[in-house]
């Protein structure tokens, strides 16, 4: 990729590419196994292939009394991990570059095509009033691409105590895309919003577990010994997972865990009836909670209700059904503890009690939501959201959040700058490049942030400077170089000028390189870089000794001012020498240089002479008059035409000596004759003045002519009267 940027604002900034300042200092520590042991004495850093940092590290050399057997150096390969920051795999991260080309382009597309509309009419065109419909297409292109499935086997008969199921296995990419989908994509999802905020924490709590563990780590660690329980309820672990469960939301699985309490066994629901009844009214009442929400997936457990009126009725009918089982006379009669006090837990949480929904949840998100579903259940939208997400932050603080859960706090602050940053700093540019899309697709002001051009970056906006950068990190590697043009030809100010030098640099020794830096040339109308690419190449070739390819380019781009050079070049060789062996090794570039071809200047003589070459060869193989008549003909035209040059004249009589002493009828009449014997003059004449080229012609060569053609004027003479 280039370093210097089209302008000068760019080229003062270091020799980047674009002038891009990171949002952070925070420096990012690679870790370096080298196991060798100190003194190190020397260490040299430079690039490997792709993304990897090649680190060659050398001791001090031994000396006889004091060796140790150690080797004298190591080199290291560190991987730097650019673009998308959890995506390890350089093919996963390279098939995400490709697929995600095809969606952006479609978008900047009819992005343009509603720029267009829109100068075109007074009125707001169809693209502004349904642009949402447009990204939310573009974004469910990318998530299809950021699913990371699992293939498992789903066995015919259902485990009964599998709490978990194993599905598609979480990116923390793939859950960073989404939450900015819901925020600022989805047009839809306003009116339930937390409840897509519970679905989201259930795909990726599990991405969560850090310092201290999340519900989903609680549940899998649960999990695991649940096979070995004797008695489950006896176990504080079973209680302690199901409140946290239902704290977050996740009902189908707090069902599940309740209904497989001993109460249920057939050997002990004769004598444990009042138990097992307040385990399934419990389990009854998950069940039936009130969903703000259109509909739910299958599996899924609650009623959902679409207009708010009717969801803020079933609630308050809900809650007074738990209140009055909270104060039912049956907890009296329920004489196992442990359950008693599970199950009064689990109602205080769904009566929202604040001080157990602490201390069911780990994580700040996690109480967040849980605030949402049973504390502030009607809240719609972004209502107060922020304000919320400060307290549960401050009563679950947590030394290092996930970088997730910091793009959480910039999206609901609704603070562009933030949520640019924790883009950039935790997903790389590929994620920022192509969120933007999201960003602006229903936020006037962020769409206003975003197209603003700053002066101090050269006068272009954050939009282009991400996609620069981007692109950048395209072009640093030789799998994805190719796809990078479709970034920067979307760049307005500098994307052109530096796609330019992008073609430009790519090396013009690889025919398959060059084909498709032409084919790139030729999407983007580009004609005059794919002129300069091919005189480059063309250029490259004849400094290499492949004089035939060369002059192919140069064909193709139709420079007539190098071809002649190359003529001149031609004549120089060709040109001293005109025996068969001589001519031979120069045959095959003449032959490209076809009259098809159109070639440049001087070269039609080459061509001309060749076709000549070949006629007295056929005169000297077949001894044919009309063959030698021919080969005359073109001894005329080749003697007239004024792009012969005046060092092949005596060369061109000398081989034709043959046509001149023709056995039977003379060949040339005495007009032509005469012709000839001028020409031969101007040659005598010539050759007295200095800086003549010399040929490898015999001393006897000019008698020998001047005698033919003496004769044959005689003869024609003759033939003529």
């Amino acid at each position: 990729m280039p370093d210097v940027a089209a302008d000068s604002a760019a080229s003062a900034s270091g020799g980047e590419l674009v002038p891009f300042v990171p949002d952070t200092e925070i420096a990012v520590v690679y870790p370096l196994h080298h196991g060798l042991k100190p003194p190190i004495s020397r260490v040299s850093i430079s690039w490997g292939r792709g993304n990897n940092l090649r680190v060659s590290l050398l001791r001090n050399p031994p000396s006889n009394s004091d060796s140790d057997g150690e080797i004298g150096g190591k080199v290291v390969e560190v991987n730097l991990d650019s673009g998308a920051a959890d995506v390890r795999e350089p093919a996963q991260w390279r098939r995400i570059a490709y697929g995600s080309v095809t969606p952006f382009a479609l978008l900047q597309s009819r992005k343009n095509s509603a720029s267009i509309l829109s100068k075109l009419q007074s009125s707001p065109s169809p693209f502004h009033l349904d642009w949402w419909e447009y990204v939310m297409e573009y974004s469910k292109d990318i998530k299809e691409l950021l699913g990371n499935p699992k293939s498992n086997y789903n066995p015919l008969i259902e485990d009964p105590k599998e709490v978990l199921k194993k599905g598609e296995e979480p990116t923390s990419l793939k859950a960073a895309w989404e939450l900015m989908e819901m925020f600022y994509a989805d047009k839809l999802c306003q009116s339930w919003l937390p409840e897509r905020l519970v679905d989201w924490l259930a795909d990726y709590d599990c991405l969560l577990s850090g310092d201290q563990p999340a519900v989903h780590s609680k549940l899998v660690e649960f999990q695991g010994t649940l096979v070995t329980l004797q008695v489950i309820e006896d176990d504080p672990k079973y209680w302690e997972v199901i409140s946290s469960a239902l704290a977050v939301g996740w009902l189908e699985i707090v069902v599940k865990l309740l209904r497989l309490h001993g109460s249920y066994q057939l050997d002990q629901i004769g004598h444990r009836e009042t138990e097992n009844g307040l385990v399934e009214t419990v389990a009854v009442l998950i069940s039936m909670m009130p969903r703000m929400r259109p509909e739910l997936k299958n599996g899924k457990l609650g009623e959902c209700f679409k207009a708010k009126p009717d969801f803020m009725k079933a609630w308050e009918k809900w809650r007074e059904q738990i209140t009055k089982l909270d104060s039912s006379a049956f907890w009296v009669l329920c004489d196992r503890r442990r359950t008693r006090e599970g199950l009064k837990n689990l109602i205080q949480i769904m009566l929202g009690n604040t001080t157990i929904l602490c201390t069911a949840t780990t994580h700040w998100i996690e109480l967040y939501i849980s605030h949402f579903l049973f504390i502030r259940p009607f809240t719609v939208g972004c209502e107060s959201m922020y304000n919320l997400a400060q307290k549960c932050v401050k009563m679950k603080p947590m030394s290092s959040p996930h970088k997730l859960l910091r793009l959480i706090i910039g999206i609901i602050e609704e603070n562009t700058e933030v949520v640019l940053a924790e883009c950039s700093r935790g997903f790389g540019p590929w994620m920022v490049t192509h969120a933007i899309e999201l960003l602006t697709a229903r936020s006037d002001q962020a769409d206003f942030l975003l197209h603003k051009e700053h002066d101090d970056i050269g006068g272009i906006s954050m939009e282009e400077l991400h996609r620069l950068v981007y692109a950048q990190v395209l072009t640093s590697h030789f799998l994805t170089w190719q796809i990078a043009p479709v970034y920067l030809t979307s760049c307005m100010r500098q994307g052109m000028s530096l796609l330019e030098v992008l073609l430009y640099r790519q090396p013009a020794q690889h025919n398959q390189l060059l084909l498709k830096n032409l084919e790139i040339c030729r999407l983007y109308e580009l004609d005059h870089v794919s002129s300069n690419i091919m005189k480059i190449a063309g250029v490259y070739h004849w400094k290499h000794g492949r004089k035939g390819l060369g002059v192919f380019w140069l064909q193709q781009a139709r420079d007539e001012f190098l071809l002649n050079k190359i003529a001149q070049r031609l004549f120089d060789s060709v040109g001293k020498s005109i025996s068969g062996e001589s001519f031979k090794q120069w045959e095959g570039l003449i032959e490209l240089l076809g009259s098809e071809s159109k070639p440049a200047g001087s070269l039609e003589f080459l061509h001309k002479y060749r076709d000549f070459k070949k006629l007295l060869q056929q005169v000297c193989d077949r001894k044919t008059p009309d063959a030698a008549r021919h080969a005359a003909d073109l001894l005329i035209l080749l003697m007239k035409n004024p792009s012969t040059p005046q060092r092949f004249w005596l060369p061109l009589l000398y081989d034709s000596l043959t046509l001149l002493s023709w056995q039977g009828r003379p060949l040339l009449n005495v007009s032509q004759t005469n012709l000839l014997l001028n020409k031969l003059q101007e040659l005598s004449v010539a050759s007295l003045r200095p800086g003549v080229v010399a040929t490898d012609l015999p001393a006897e060569a000019l008698d020998s002519v001047r005698l033919a053609l003496a004769t044959n004027l005689g003869r024609a003479i003759l033939e003529e009267q």
